[in-house]
């Protein structure tokens, strides 16, 4: 409040280059893009693939961006276009977690969890996965996606929830029932309690609550159940109105950049392009790059030569 006034920050923020700075939330949501995209060509010219390999490989890609050095066992996975983009090299204080998860010698599995962490650092990256798959299949992926970094439940379960959601608004659900069969698949796996609970009690404060409060009842969003039920909320909250909702995700003292980025991933995909402030698309720091991604995720795969030199397929 002493920085934006009583209502708090109700616009893009320019920086130092005129632009509103991307946050590393959309930076790790670019690779899991990318990881994507190289996924699908491995799976179309060599007939087999293991997606949350591929993604692991792309989220290399993003660490040795935050100035870690390359690792030698991994030397031929660092090309593509997308590690290229100088902009992708600021560093825009990235979680520990990934940071640290990323930087060891092994992978993190739902089975064989690398750490406890529940941080939002899981969720806050998946949403391309609800763009490219089906709804069950991008639940499954999201999770071991996350699980990559995060090794609790909630860490990596929350990520399911949100692919799963814009999964379901893009096959066509309302926002309500999108957020009804994501708790249904939520219950199906096991350690999902504390993630189905907080997220239902976010449906619910919707009813009569205002943002300040509900909020503040939710938590600050530095955790993976507690930023997606943030996000949650204000989407029911604010379903017709891209700004409103994201300027109440925004507006509290906790991992506001985060809570933002998901509920703008959730309306997003339900409102759509025309949804969002042309001022806020203009702005934005690498529009074209984001542009530019989106619209590869939509075509999926060109020509053989073309897209092998643009997503190698590892």
């Amino acid at each position: 409040m002493s920085q934006y006034g009583p209502g708090g920050i109700t616009d893009l923020v320019s920086g130092n280059g005129g632009k509103a700075e991307i946050t590393d939330d959309t930076q790790m949501t670019l690779f899991t893009a990318e990881g994507l995209l190289r996924a699908e060509t491995r799976g179309r010219l060599k007939g087999i693939c293991h997606g949350p390999s591929v993604i692991y490989f792309a989220y290399q890609r993003w660490l040795h961006t935050q100035g870690y050095p390359k690792k030698d066992d991994l030397d031929w996975i660092y090309d593509g276009w997308l590690i290229e983009v100088k902009g992708l090299h600021e560093q825009r204080a990235p979680g520990n977690s990934c940071l640290s998860a990323l930087s060891e010698s092994r992978r993190g599995t739902v089975s064989e969890p690398i750490n406890n962490s529940k941080g939002c650092g899981g969720v806050m990256r998946v949403a391309p996965i609800g763009l490219y798959l089906k709804k069950e299949q991008a639940f499954e992926l999201a999770v071991n996606c996350a699980a990559l970094t995060h090794g609790h439940p909630s860490g990596y379960l929350s990520a399911g929830v949100l692919a799963y959601m814009i999964a379901a608004i893009i096959e066509g659900l309302d926002l309500e029932n999108a957020v009804k069969g994501s708790l249904v698949e939520l219950g199906k796996y096991e350690g999902h309690e504390e993630c189905s609970e907080i997220v239902k009690r976010a449906v619910k404060l919707t009813e009569s609550t205002e943002p300040v409060e509900a909020i503040a009842e939710l938590g600050e969003g530095w955790v993976g159940e507690e930023a997606l039920a943030i996000a949650v909320y204000c989407s029911l909250k604010f379903k017709d109105n891209f700004k409103e909702a994201v300027t109440a995700a925004v507006n509290h003292d906790g991992d506001s950049d985060s809570t933002g980025a998901i509920t703008g991933n959730i309306l997003g995909a339900y409102l759509g392009v025309d949804g969002i402030s042309k001022d806020w698309i203009e702005k934005v720091e690498l529009a074209e790059v984001i542009k530019q991604l989106a619209d590869d995720l939509l075509v999926r795969y060109r020509d053989e030569s073309e897209w092998w030199e643009r997503y190698p397929g590892y």
